[in-house]
């Protein structure tokens, strides 16, 4: 900037303290009074004599300024958050700016700053929650003071929210004008979940609260679409603006997702907010699981403590202590054993099990052959199975001669080892969540650190995933799923040595919990678990997986894109794949067998809540500090113009700026208002007239 000229003013630098000097200007006014109460004259030439010394002891001198003009800032705030992504909103923006850029550029004495408010400007380093403009304005403009302040241009829709609510801080950014980049009398309808439980106890009911808000003039009924884990969708239709709510049933423990959609509208400006998927943890009240031990023997103990343990577990045990053919002189009616319920257990309450375990079980002629087709038929259609193998399962009494066969993954080959076996982990079981880091150390030879077992039946795998081996190497624990349910088979009654710390012992209460749970559908013991999360501005894809065979996923983000992903093995033993989530909303990824869905942003973010465009919120601040509300739809090149403080700046289709006239001192000269002599001179004359004028006036006529 050019010099803006000089400047004179007077300082004083006073040569007495300035209690002293007024306290001579109150004695000299003492006097002054005193002598026109008595004499009455001669005041002018005193009052003259006393400023004069007066003003010699507070030592005035000239000062010069020379002043350098500085700019004026002005600020462009450019607002490119989701919301602004919506019909030709973003078009118009950075048209505007342009325009903007080039008639500043005309104006002197201004310097432009632009703002721009991003998308990923989120605290996460993603996709922003709400709109923020005021924030980065005041990072922008810190190092300005306010008397430079010529004004803010905001580029938006309106939906700002951090706009300033006190008015001490209106006029802190100069004028403040708002170009709103949508379209007047806009429509649009959203989904908002108001209430939803994150947890739910399993077959039962839970409440979804929500509405469907229209923001417009279009109050027809919608169309509310559900979709509970992969179902097909149903149709509802429920009126506008009116809180509704759902009732859903729990299917299953861990995540049960219902996905909300409402069927968009003519001309509605986005479709982003039409969806909400709500996810609800089921959890189970109690399980119920009935364990029946063929024979008596120290491995039921195991089993029974294990159950029992846990207090979320319902347990029903019945142990065959007498069979039909065993010889006993003992009178039936002496007998102090229960007959075994088995038209109860396994035709009317077989279904409310949710763990049927046979323990060391073997033919006996009392429970009719087809009952165990129940128990298969209970299988397939969603129950759980788990067999513990004693050396009948190798003979003839074994349960895969009945309809059991139909569901057992493994078939005796007539071979019982009875020798010592450690038990190891396969390289499947090693990333089996039954069984993955159960085998956390071993010995210099390769073995585990653990006790060894003294029996196994031998097996002979037809389906299901070998996840223990033993003798020989020799399947020892199959898993497999039937139907809708699963199986489990251990070839083995003698985990009960573990508990005992045979040899050390062993992690029986881990593995039996882990196996317990998994056959019960536990999501965290998933072996195929789809994991799907947003973190730090990224889509976290996980996937657990038994082999290191890439997978394809597809992707849908919130604005409907569709993107296929690759899942590619991690260090982790699993499979991972990770993009960018720039967006904000609800992003769909499916592996081909299970969807999932990813949030990001809140429930019902800030910055989806309202899209419609509107100079509601901006009003205040613009009114307060005398600027200007223009539609860009209509006036796409509004006329900038530099105005004096005080002033109106804004108009229909013209915004003005505040120019101050600010300006850096460079340079400072003083020197005295008169030299000494002038001074002498000076009160020397007033004296010498004072006292001549007084003596004039005291001659006689």
């Amino acid at each position: 900037m050019k010099a803006a000229g000089a400047a004179l003013t007077i300082d004083f630098s006073p040569l007495l303290p300035l209690g002293t000097i007024g306290a001579m200007a109150a004695l000299a006014l003492l006097l002054l009074l005193v002598s026109a109460a008595f004499f009455r004259r001669g005041l002018t030439g005193r009052a003259l004599c006393s400023a004069l010394f007066l003003l010699l002891f507070l030592n005035p001198s000239l000062t010069e300024e020379k002043r350098e003009a500085v700019p004026d800032i002005a600020a462009i705030v450019v607002d490119r958050s989701p919301s602004q992504h919506n019909g030709e909103r973003l078009k118009r923006t950075e048209e505007a700016l342009k325009t903007l850029e080039k008639k500043l550029e005309l104006l002197p004495g201004i310097e432009v700053r632009l703002v721009d408010s991003s998308p990923g400007n989120g605290k996460d380093g993603g996709p922003a929650r709400e709109t923020r403009l005021f924030d980065a304005l005041d990072q922008a403009l810190t190092d300005v003071p306010s008397a430079r302040r010529a004004g803010a241009i905001f580029l938006t829709d309106g939906q700002v929210h951090d706009v300033p609510r006190d008015p001490r801080r209106f006029t802190d950014y100069g004028p403040v004008h708002t170009l709103l980049s949508g379209d007047k009398n806009e429509h649009d309808r959203q989904l908002v979940i108001l209430e939803a439980p994150a947890y739910g106890i399993v077959s039962q009911q839970v409440t979804i609260k929500y509405k469907i808000s229209d923001q417009g003039t279009d109050d027809r009924p919608a169309e509310i679409l559900l979709r509970q884990n992969n179902a097909p969708a149903q149709i509802e239709t429920v009126p506008v603006n009116t809180p509704q709510e759902l009732r859903v049933t729990i299917d299953h423990a861990g995540q049960n997702i219902f996905d909300l959609q409402v069927a968009p509208v003519e001309k509605e400006i986005s479709t982003a907010n039409n969806r909400a998927p709500v996810i609800v943890n089921g959890v189970r009240d109690r399980l119920r699981v009935l364990l029946v031990s063929g024979q008596p023997h120290a491995g039921g103990r195991t089993w029974r403590n294990l159950l029992t343990s846990d207090p979320g577990v319902d347990l029903v045990h019945f142990t065959i202590l007498r069979e039909p053919n065993k010889l006993d002189s003992t009178p039936q009616n002496e007998l102090s054993l229960i007959a075994f319920p088995f038209d109860e257990l396994f035709q009317t309450k077989l279904y409310d099990f949710d763990l049927i375990i046979f323990d060391r079980y073997r033919l006996n002629r009392i429970l009719p052959n087809y009952y165990f087709g129940n128990i298969a038929r209970y299988v397939k259609e969603g129950g759980a199975l788990l067999e513990a193998s004693g050396p009948s399962f190798a003979s003839g009494e074994s349960v895969y001669t009945t309809e059991l066969s139909q569901v057992l993954p493994a078939f005796p080959t007539g071979q019982v080892f009875d020798q010592p076996f450690k038990p190891t982990i396969t390289e499947t079981g090693k990333r089996h969540p039954v069984t993955e880091g159960l085998m956390q150390a071993t010995n210099s030879d390769g073995s585990p650190v653990w006790g060894s077992w003294l029996r196994q039946v031998s097996v002979s795998p037809r389906s299901g995933e070998v996840v223990m081996a033993g003798v020989n190497s020799l399947p020892l624990l199959i898993l497999d799923h039937v139907g809708k349910g699963r199986v489990a088979q251990l070839a083995s009654d003698q985990i009960w040595l573990w508990s005992r710390g045979f040899e050390g012992g062993g992690p029986q209460v881990e593995l039996l919990r882990r196996l317990a749970h998994w056959l019960m559908k536990e999501p965290e013991l998933e072996e195929n678990a789809l994991d799907v999360s947003v973190e730090g501005g990224s889509l976290l894809i996980r996937r657990r997986a038994l082999n290191d065979d890439p997978l394809k996923a597809s992707v849908i983000a919130p604005d409907g894109e569709y993107s296929e992903v690759d899942i590619k093995p991690d260090s982790k033993g699993g499979l991972e794949a990770r993009l960018p989530a720039g967006q904000l909303g609800v992003y769909t990824v499916n592996d081909g067998t299970q969807e999932r869905f990813a949030l990001s942003g809140a429930l019902n973010p800030p910055e989806f809540s309202g899209i419609l465009t509107t100079p509601e919120k901006m009003e205040p601040l613009v009114k307060a500090s005398k600027g200007a509300v223009i539609w860009l739809a209509s006036t796409p090149a509004p006329d900038v113009r530099l105005l004096p403080p005080g002033r109106r700046y804004g108009g229909p289709d013209w915004l003005g700026l505040r120019r101050s006239h600010s300006f850096n001192v460079t340079g400072v000269k003083s020197r005295p208002l008169l030299p000494e002599a002038a001074w002498a001179a000076a009160l020397l004359a007033l004296l010498i007239g004072a006292w001549w004028h007084e003596g004039k006036r005291k001659r006689p006529a």
